[in-house]
């Protein structure tokens, strides 16, 4: 009877009515830009307020700016996702590719395929890996290639296909029971979403300093729009918040001894990865914010890099803010959706502490 109390407090029907209408809100906003492909900023734009105007800037980020005078705080999620680019169109017509971001190419490996040409989505298969005995000697699997249905270079480059195109497996938003949800690409879409949220909620007049809004491009790939920002700010932010993936252990087959934080129980603190060291009393200070707005916030060192870590060669200290995500980088990435609300509330508290 115990474990089904349990369960049954997941489901929608036991959540307070306010906390229904955030996860609905969550899921307006989060399920349109999983279901976009590569870099998402028109469908960010049209979720957030009539009043907020943005910019793009020369890298293709697209900035938010509200407030006015200093000191200025700059939060930063990113609009990529991972995939593949297209290095080499064989005699065949199938395609050689390389990897855009980490992932293990054995999930998408005889998986539905679409290239990417900027004017049609054509659609393929990664193909299926030979297991030869010199592949078995090498110790190292071949590169993925795709197949998009074509005998010829000519035929496949008569669809439009072109190295340097990009390609995607096909994907959707998936409500599972309770506030759980899986799709790819959560990384980090989760993270826009807790933006956008953040900025439907916040008053800029009431803002007392100057707070930025970025949604970053090619974070997968080396940081590289983070980097353009953070070349254009300088030395003026006080700090910088990513908003972005906190890869957790809270799965069935994980060890539980690092980068435990369970689904369901709020947003992560980043107090450590492998690109930035948070500085104890920021985390503390986090915490303690958190603590006063009633927001259920978890602190964890995980693996992976943030786009705030760029900003360290300026000075800017780097508090990233993370959510839950299990099986990261796969087809079938795994969130809870109340984790998405308090990351979203964080976000608004941090921005109007000032």
């Amino acid at each position: 009877m115990r474990t089904w109390l349990v369960l049954m407090a997941g489901l929608p029907g036991m959540l307070r009515a306010q906390e229904v209408l955030r996860v609905t809100e969550v899921e307006r906003v989060l399920a349109p830009l999983v279901e976009s492909y590569g870099v998402s900023g028109a469908t960010v734009q049209r979720m957030l307020p009539a009043w907020a105007r943005t910019e793009t800037d020369s890298a293709g980020n697209l900035w938010l700016t509200l407030g006015k005078g200093e000191p200025t705080v700059v939060f930063v999620a990113h609009l990529d996702e991972i995939g593949f680019r297209i290095t080499g169109i064989r005699e065949d017509g199938t395609l050689d590719l390389e990897p855009a971001g980490g992932f293990f190419p054995s999930l998408w490996e005889g998986q539905p395929a679409l290239v990417h040409t900027g004017r049609a989505v054509i659609p393929g298969v990664f193909m299926p890996r030979d297991s030869t005995a010199d592949t078995v000697l090498k110790r190292t699997p071949p590169a993925l290639r795709a197949d998009v249905g074509t005998a010829s270079r000519t035929e496949t480059a008569a669809l439009g296909i072109r190295v340097g195109h990009t390609l995607t497996m096909p994907k959707r938003y998936v409500r599972l029971a309770g506030t759980r949800a899986t799709g790819r690409s959560f990384d980090d879409r989760v993270g826009s979403t807790a933006q956008v949220l953040a900025v439907r909620r916040l008053d800029p007049a009431r803002l007392r300093h100057t707070v930025i809004f970025l949604w970053s491009v090619r974070e997968e790939i080396g940081l590289e729009g983070a980097q353009a920002a953070a070349n254009a700010l300088g030395l003026r932010p006080i700090r910088v918040h990513a908003i972005d993936t906190f890869v957790s252990a809270d799965s069935p087959l994980e060890p539980k001894n690092f980068a435990l934080a369970p689904l369901g129980q709020g947003a992560v603190a980043r107090a450590l990865d492998n690109s930035s060291v948070t500085p104890p009393a920021l985390v503390d200070s986090l915490v303690a914010l958190a603590r006063s707005r009633g927001i259920p916030l978890q602190v964890g060192t995980t693996n992976g890099g943030n786009d705030g870590s760029v900003f360290a060669a300026y000075g800017v200290p780097d508090v990233a803010i993370g959510w839950p995500l299990r099986y990261s980088h796969s087809p079938a990435e795994t969130i809870d959706l109340r984790d998405v609300v308090s990351l979203a509330q964080v976000i608004q508290a941090v921005a109007e502490r000032w």
